[in-house]
């Protein structure tokens, strides 16, 4: 159920987030924008390897076990590296490839079928299974340990672990380019699907579960195993053949959305123009999707799913928490001005020189700029009525003021968000600093969350880029609670999953300072105010990404 907490926010602020939002006037900002995108790319190629390292011992049942495969599909280890590789499942992701590469609507047929047959096989184990578990009576959970051995801490660190399984719903968002009508319809898939597959989740793990302790699952086979120990071969059969079709679903899943956020920063100039190349027959990134398959293979074939799994956890969750103090922002502190894309700047620069003219002919004056045009103009309506500055001047500090409480609001709730997680986790410590530091967490924590309930929201936020479509339900509660719940999953990532994640954002920013930075598109760019700039989006027929 955690899962719905920390995605419901995702369906307001789409995935890819624009970087020209985040760009103007600082490093810090965009280098933020960057190593958000960075850990994309880190979750779904990884998250591509990890699923694609579960199919040889799926496909070793149909053999007869592990050594019963063939040669050139077994996993083997190289003794001088202490690397187990597997061909298998390099050789798995080069398919998948090959079919992402023919186009969205074949891709996306092949996984609507394999998700189909997939959803049925699920429902067969929770039927399957509960008819054992009713016979055997539930012997998963008459463990001696209780059902709880591992209490919270251990729950949420599990819960952390196996986080890349929500993977797929993101990327929906990454597809809005090849949607008709992306506002309605993103949502509304995202929604649908997370419920679906929340439900089905849970299922089948209470049924697992139930049926077979947890010390005693197999870590490869854990579903196929489960019913073959109750004696039943034949489902057994029918639950690996699930398992496979599930793999090859969520790998296609994985691996679909990396090109498209690789043409996206390319586009603003982040990476080499090399990524952004769309295929006139397939419109489809054909560049970027080989690359992203010759990586995913490379690392399917070398690196084992423990070490896979929890990098794709930090790079989902770091997103994710992102997303939500997103939505803090735009809904509370929102940009005053957004940039223009290079498709508008010339009607822009036209219709600026239009109503310079305007101006001077109303006026009758000759030569002036037109911020001096605006200040007669105000000089001109002061003199008519003398008390017309006094409530300007006022709403403007109201709003100031306004605005300053909502900034430090939120800094203050994600203060106090790190310092209770990072004092519930150190289990470590003794008991007394654990108390004091979750004190102050809360005390922050609670303080932020209620001058954002008190204060109202900034007027501007619906008109802030495109109008319509979905809105987060229950701000600023739901943001709060996803930022809270992300945050305590990333701390109970082990410290070997931090480090190789670092190394990746250190990665990262290298690029984005030696490259990216100097490149990207919002070099010269023409900002406007936001009532502007939406303006313009809608007179336009194009659509902006």
């Amino acid at each position: 159920m955690l899962s719905l907490l920390v995605v419901a926010p995702l369906l307001e602020v789409p995935t890819i987030i624009h970087t020209s939002v985040l760009e103007k006037g600082s490093f810090y900002l965009p280098s933020v924008a960057w190593l958000i995108g960075w850990a994309l790319v880190l979750e779904y190629t990884i998250g591509g390897s990890a699923v694609a390292r579960g199919i040889s011992p799926n496909l070793a049942l149909f053999f007869g076990g592990q050594d019963s495969l063939p040669w050139i599909l077994a996993r083997h280890q190289l003794p001088w590296f202490g690397i187990i590789i597997d061909p298998c499942a390099a050789a798995l992701v080069c398919v998948v490839t090959v079919l992402l590469c023919m186009g969205i609507k074949e891709s996306s047929f092949a996984q609507g079928v394999v998700t189909v047959l997939n959803a049925f096989v699920m429902i067969f184990v929770i039927v399957a299974g509960s008819y054992i578990g009713f016979q055997i009576g539930w012997v998963g959970y008459k463990d001696s340990d209780g059902y709880f051995p591992y209490g919270v801490n251990g729950m949420l660190a599990g819960s952390a672990t196996v986080f890349f399984a929500y993977i797929g719903f993101d990327t929906v968002a990454s597809t809005a380019e090849e949607v008709r009508n992306p506002q309605r319809d993103l949502p509304l898939g995202i929604g649908v699907a997370l419920a679906i597959c929340c439900a089905l989740y849970m299922a089948v793990s209470v049924v697992i579960v139930g049926l077979v302790p947890y010390f005693a699952m197999d870590p490869d086979t854990p579903i196929s195993s489960a019913f073959a120990k109750h004696g039943m071969q034949w489902a057994m059969y029918v639950v690996t053949t699930g398992a496979v079709l599930a793999l090859c679903s969520n790998l296609m899943g994985s691996l679909l959305p990396q090109p498209r956020i690789l043409m996206a920063m390319a586009r603003d100039g982040l990476l080499p123009s090399f990524f952004s190349d769309v295929n006139k027959q397939t419109q489809v990134p054909v560049k970027s999707t080989i690359v992203t398959g010759i990586c995913a293979a490379a690392l399917a074939f070398t690196m084992d799913v423990s070490q896979l799994a929890g990098m794709v956890s930090v790079g989902t969750l770091l997103a994710f928490t992102v997303v939500a103090v997103s939505i803090l922002i735009l809904r509370y502190v929102p940009p005053d001005e957004v940039p223009l894309p290079p498709s508008l700047q010339e009607s822009f620069r036209l219709n600026q020189e239009c109503d310079e003219e305007r101006d001077r002919a109303l006026l009758g004056v000759g030569n002036c700029t037109l911020s001096q045009t605006k200040d007669v103009i105000v000089v001109v309506e002061s003199v008519k009525d003398p008390l017309i500055d006094i409530p300007l001047h006022k709403g403007k500090m109201d709003e100031t003021k306004r605005r300053k409480i909502a900034s430090l609001s939120i800094g203050s709730v994600c203060i106090g968000v790190l310092i209770l997680t990072s004092s519930a986790s150190a289990t470590w410590l003794p008991f007394l600093p654990i108390c004091i530091g979750c004190i102050i967490g809360v005390v922050l924590l609670l303080a932020g969350l209620s001058l954002l309930s008190w204060i109202d929201q900034d007027a501007g936020r619906h008109s802030f880029g495109h109008s319509g479509g979905f809105t987060c339900p229950f701000v600023p509660v739901l943001p709060v609670l996803c930022i809270l719940i992300n945050t305590y999953l990333l701390i109970n990532l082990g410290g070997d999953t931090w480090m190789r994640v670092g190394i990746w954002l250190l990665m990262g920013v290298l690029l984005y300072i030696f490259y990216g930075r100097t490149h990207s598109s919002l070099t010269d760019v023409v900002y406007v105010p936001v009532a502007q700039a939406d303006e313009m989006y809608r007179s336009s027929s194009g659509y902006v990404s």
